[in-house]
């Protein structure tokens, strides 16, 4: 029987609509916004909050911001079609599928300690470069892998997308979270880096512990050899696995010391993809044929992410973004510090469901907060702790977030399963935030 919960793109529509109708209800405002030299962003600047004469979006502008967003979303879709299509040329070798029984037989009877090693693998892309979308080329890989361990796709999700979350939002290095937002509030890069990767630390130790926990409870039958296999390890499968792994190699060292961004990711596995395909003797049309049939597959998933992003500039269009901004956060004014702290990181997650990417919330809010926090004595550390732990780890449940939506609908798990699901572990996550923000307090970071 179908579902009777409403399909993942009806949902991401719906909230477009509900923003549409949002700019008919809500007063229109805005702030005065400057660009801040030390970021080269446009920042709101406090306290200029006003109203003003504004129309309402008209039904069919409200209809337009979807390929408008799309558009805006060009880069990452580019990546998840790019990238996605690389993995399927290399599953197409057999390279890919020899190389998942190869790991899963070296680690047979041991399956969790492959699970928490693929959890440390997305844990550093989500420490070093904030990865969430880049995820979703993975799932298929992902699934095959999991399958192979015994573990159902709950499990795939929480370790590959799950443990990425959790490496964004805690992490002191990621350059579209935490060092926007110290660039922004004038905190010192690296300022608390031994406190943050202590609170990472434990809590990527709860998460995977939670999650090994379900595993093992509702473990599946694993994935035959003879399901999997193509015939053996070949050489050519070996050089096309070396050259896959000096991949990432390259990857990080560009977006660490070369400013790389989606664009070059995706240049450098469409290459990657193409020598893979010749390599593995699929010939230029073979490898062109796998290609289109890799972004057949992803081609719904990039769209999601596309139509995710008109929720946002329906709300920028039609005024209204900023007095949501200002209706979360003026009534903060006056609180304790240790309230103040609770509260801001409740704000920023409420706000991350009309601002899907965290970077512009980071952008629109601690210009806001930071003299909040310095008016009541509260670190502007903790203030962009508060920022991190609330805004970011809501991409585990948010139905406005573009990649979550893209991976579940890969994965073939309803909205309505997944939000029972990762509920209570999200609650979990969110009591240790809070309370490093309090111990942060306390240790004055």
């Amino acid at each position: 029987m179908a579902s009777k919960f409403p399909h993942t793109l009806l949902i991401i529509i719906s909230f477009i609509l509900l923003a549409g109708v949002a700019t008919y209800l809500l007063p229109k405002g805005e702030y005065n916004r400057m660009v801040d030299p030390s970021t080269n962003r446009e920042v709101v600047v406090p306290g200029s909050y006003h109203l003003i004469n504004a129309e309402p979006l008209s039904p069919f502008d409200i209809i337009v911001s979807i390929p408008r967003g799309i558009v805006k979303a060009s880069e990452i879709i580019a990546v998840i079609l790019l990238v996605g299509g690389c993995f399927h040329v290399i599953e197409k070798t057999g390279a890919l599928k020899e190389g998942i029984v190869m790991l899963t037989n070296r680690f047979k009877g041991r399956e969790e300690v492959s699970l928490i090693l693929a959890g440390l693998l997305f844990l550093v892309g989500g420490t070093l470069e904030g990865m969430e979308e880049e995820v979703i080329p993975f799932i298929p890989v992902m699934l095959l892998l999991t399958r192979r361990l015994g573990y159902n796709v709950m499990v795939m999700v929480c370790v590959s997308y799950g443990s990425a979350v959790i490496g964004a939002s805690f992490s002191p290095f990621n350059p579209f979270g935490a060092v926007i937002a110290q660039k922004i509030a004038g905190v010192p890069f690296l300022s608390g880096v031994v406190f943050e990767l202590c609170v990472m630390a434990v809590v990527f130790t709860a998460w995977i512990t939670m999650t090994i926990r379900y595993g093992n409870k509702n473990r599946i039958v694993k994935m035959e050899d003879s399901e999997i296999a193509t015939g053996g390890m070949t050489g050519q499968m070996k050089i096309i696995l070396v050259m896959l792994g000096m991949a990432f190699l390259i990857l990080i060292y560009g977006m660490l010391s070369l400013g790389w961004g989606f664009n070059e990711m995706s240049a450098e596995f469409l290459l990657v993809g193409l020598l893979a395909g010749v390599i593995g003797r699929l010939g230029l049309n073979g490898t062109c044929a796998a290609y289109v049939e890799g972004f057949r597959e992803l081609t719904y998933a990039a769209l999601i992410v596309g139509f995710a992003y008109g929720i946002s500039l329906v709300l920028m269009d039609g005024k209204i973004l900023d007095t949501i901004i200002y209706g979360l956060f003026v009534p903060m004014e006056g609180l304790p510090p240790n309230l103040l702290a609770l509260g801001m990181m409740a704000s920023q997650s409420i706000l991350h469901l009309v601002v899907p990417a965290y970077s512009a919330q980071a952008t629109l809010t601690l210009p806001i907060l930071i003299p909040l926090s310095d008016l009541i004595g509260l670190s502007r550390q903790v203030c962009v702790l508060a920022f991190q732990y609330g805004a970011i780890m809501m991409n585990l449940i948010s139905p406005t977030n573009g990649a979550l939506m893209a991976i579940l609908a890969l994965s073939g798990i309803t909205y309505d399963k997944w939000f029972l699901f990762i509920g209570k572990r999200l609650l979990v996550i969110w009591v240790f935030g809070g309370t490093a923000l309090l111990v942060a307090i306390v240790l004055s970071i």
